[in-house]
């Protein structure tokens, strides 16, 4: 039996326990008669945040736009707008928020194209369709985007590979149109402290999560993001996850979904999803200081386990990824992330990133400043590549609450894929607009 044979068939076993270890874990179920014990037990003015997904899981995103942004220059802009979008979910339950980035990239030296640019339209929301008000509730939650590059530049996602660099600059900004990324349910249950989605999910919402990690608004190199490129996620297809808390730190995250989704043809993953059987899995073990607090005073081990793709023509594959981040006087967020993979058609075999954020003001201006070395993973590549160094430097400048702009530096010393070359500079910019 293969090394990733073993680890698949453990992970099944992992997967098919994890419920009964969170459901026997101490929550916060109250007898329905004892209303005055329930209240006092469900802590109901933690924030509405989803404290076991990332930053642009769509209600943590609806959430952070709109009470955890503080602008320089504070003005109301299209009052009428969102106000509507308040009454709309008080009356309906119905949470609307949208988007529109774009992100420009120049290269020092390239052997391919040496500029990228594209943008993004997002539009998401959630329809809490039950809820007790005491942490119960299940939700309905969307997100669509549209893709695309300007004119016939190259899309920003791609432009790594055409450095010679083994990585990605802002992944999620390509050339693919119109395309679905969320469609799932949300469920909430005792008492908030058990989650389980179904349905057409994105995993990095929930695997391997820390604040700096979104590229909207944080790290333009996937080195900084999910995994510090060792874990081959997959598109964002049909899935299953499950997560709740043992204790009022402890935390566990377990899940699955299709490594042959197609977002841009959503409904092609039915197919693929039950007649393929070739998944993603993953499992995490984590603490948080505290729920209000999560992944920002946070550390975490996350084990991962793919399944061969024949039509990829991708070998099995498993990994481990280690992430500790810690919050200092509300202005200083310092992190440190290693991961480790073993085949699974990983970008880096082994990779170190260390950095920091800093703001002022909470929600206001960000900058962010990060290490990263990599080493390229052989089976993916070829043997006797140069180890890659990257260092970044981002500030991100949030002029109204709901426009931010984002210029940012990176130095990559030994890009693998381009022996000709021992240096390479990226500067890059980027704009979201919030609506």
């Amino acid at each position: 039996m293969t090394g990733s044979h073993a680890a698949g068939n453990l992970f099944v076993l992992l997967l098919i326990l994890l419920p009964a270890v969170l459901l026997a874990a101490d929550g916060t179920d109250c007898i329905e008669d004892e209303t005055s014990q329930c209240e006092q037990e469900v802590n109901l003015d933690r924030p509405v945040l989803e404290t076991l997904a990332g930053p642009e899981q769509v209600e943590n995103r609806l959430h952070i736009d709109s009470n955890q942004v503080t602008p320089m220059f504070p003005r109301e802009f299209a009052k009428g707008y969102f106000d509507w979008k308040a009454r709309i979910k008080k009356d309906h339950g119905v949470t609307l928020g949208g988007d529109y980035s774009a992100v420009y990239l120049s290269a020092s030296d390239s052997p391919g194209e040496d500029s990228a640019f594209g943008g993004m339209y997002r539009f998401y929301g959630s329809w809490e369709a039950t809820g007790d008000g005491k942490g119960n509730s299940g939700v309905l939650i969307w997100k669509a985007e549209h893709r695309h590059a300007y004119g016939g530049n190259l899309a920003p996602g791609s432009f790594g590979f055409e450095t010679g660099y083994i990585g990605l600059f802002e992944p999620p900004f390509s050339d693919q149109g119109t395309r679905l990324t969320n469609l799932y349910w949300r469920q909430r249950m005792k008492g908030g402290e058990l989650v389980f989605v179904g349905g057409y999910v994105d995993v990095t919402d929930y695997v391997d999560v820390y604040m700096l990690a979104s590229p909207w608004t944080g790290f333009f190199n996937f080195a900084f993001s999910t995994g510090s490129a060792t874990i081959p996620t997959p598109n964002e297809g049909l899935g299953l996850g499950l997560g709740g808390y043992v204790n009022e730190n402890f935390y566990i995250i377990g899940g699955f979904a299709d490594t042959n989704s197609d977002p841009h043809k959503p409904f092609d993953g039915f197919d693929t999803f039950f007649n393929d059987h070739e998944y993603f899995k993953h499992l995490e073990f984590g603490w948080n200081s505290s729920r209000e607090t999560a992944f920002m005073n946070n550390v975490h081990l996350t084990l991962w386990q793919a399944d061969k793709r024949v039509a990829a023509a991708t070998p099995s594959g498993w990994g481990a990824n280690i992430s500790w981040s810690r919050s200092i006087n509300d202005h200083w967020l310092p992190f440190v992330r290693a991961g480790y993979a073993d085949d699974g058609g990983a970008l880096l075999e082994k990779s170190i990133s260390a950095g920091f954020g800093y703001q002022t003001v909470s929600g206001g201006n960000q900058l962010g400043v990060a290490y990263n070395w990599g080493k390229p993973m052989e089976s993916t590549w070829s043997p006797d590549l140069d180890n890659q160094q990257t260092l970044e430097v981002f500030y991100r400048i949030q002029l109204f609450k709901e426009l931010a702009i984002t210029p940012d530096v990176q130095y990559i010393h030994n890009p693998a894929l381009n022996p000709e070359s021992d240096t390479l500079w990226v500067w890059g910019l980027r704009a979201r607009l919030a609506f």
